[in-house]
């Protein structure tokens, strides 16, 4: 017998971890039909794509995130540069059997992540269908969905460990598909981050400084357990890497025609927020 296409496979990724799902439109209890599609016992249906990802969204949705984007954004994953970031995450959430990325784009981080932890099963979501695309294409050992936090597909109390890295958060339904002994790991920008491309862009206004402190406060409100570790460290980057970097990031989008940047290193530095509830 060949090897199972694309679909299959998620498809049978996907049932083996079922429990973890739960109807976006009713939040009733799913299984995996032979045809491909997860299934509700209200019969409300999500196909699974040739791809192996599942798009579950309840709603039409647009995201000002690109292909082009998240290329770029693999590229610069793929070069090592959150090496590091990745290691002290693994280290934090190291034993859990079920992990979540919220916000996951193409998926490099979770991918990289559950690289170093044995037996888990890793999943992302990202309402962006273009990143989703991307991780599917890629990386075929971890169940992939588009949706929306808001409308959630998942179960209660179904993830060991919740990812948000550098993306915007969910704190309720967070707390909703946490174990009880769960946690949350949250990667938020400190002063330092990209500080170099920052420097050339924003030179002399009010942007070439930045503050994590509303967002730090917001997530120690919401958890009675908070731990914060910074990680920071400066490594070169290739010449051929700076148009990745430039369409990956915000910052970059924001560049005024015909200004050149140059950059020969750059700085990450970053709060890994761990929340227990």
């Amino acid at each position: 017998m060949g090897a199972l296409s694309k679909r299959a496979a998620g498809a049978a990724l996907m049932n083996e971890n079922i429990t973890l799902f739960a109807c976006p439109i009713c939040t009733s209890k799913m299984q995996v039909r032979e045809q491909g599609s997860l299934v509700c016992t209200a019969n409300h249906s999500f196909d699974v794509a040739k791809q192996g990802y599942v798009n579950m969204m309840t709603h039409a949705a647009s995201s000002k995130y690109s292909k082009e984007l998240f290329e770029s954004r693999k590229a610069i994953i793929d070069s090592g540069l959150y090496d590091l970031l990745e290691g002290k995450i693994a280290e934090k959430i190291a034993g859990v059997k079920t992990v979540l990325d919220t916000g996951c784009g193409e998926g490099s981080h979770l991918a990289r992540i559950m690289a170093q932890l044995e037996g888990a099963i890793g999943v992302g979501i990202d309402i962006a269908k273009e990143g989703i695309l991307a991780a599917a294409r890629h990386y075929n050992e971890q169940i992939w969905c588009v949706g929306d936090l808001a409308k959630s597909p998942y179960a209660e109390e179904s993830f060991d460990a919740i990812l948000n890295i550098l993306s915007p958060a969910n704190y309720e339904e967070f707390k909703r598909l946490l174990t009880p002994d769960g946690c949350v790991v949250k990667v938020v920008p400190q002063s330092g981050y990209l500080q170099e491309l920052r420097t050339q862009l924003y030179a002399e206004s009010e942007k070439e400084t930045y503050s994590n402190a509303q967002t730090v406060e917001r997530f120690k409100e919401s958890f009675a357990d908070v731990t914060v570790e910074r990680v920071t460290y400066t490594v070169p980057l290739a010449v051929e890497l700076l148009p990745a970097l430039l369409e990956m990031t915000p910052m970059g989008w924001h560049k005024t025609e015909g200004k050149e940047i140059t950059l020969t290193e750059i700085t990450i530095d970053l709060d890994i927020l761990v929340g227990r509830m």
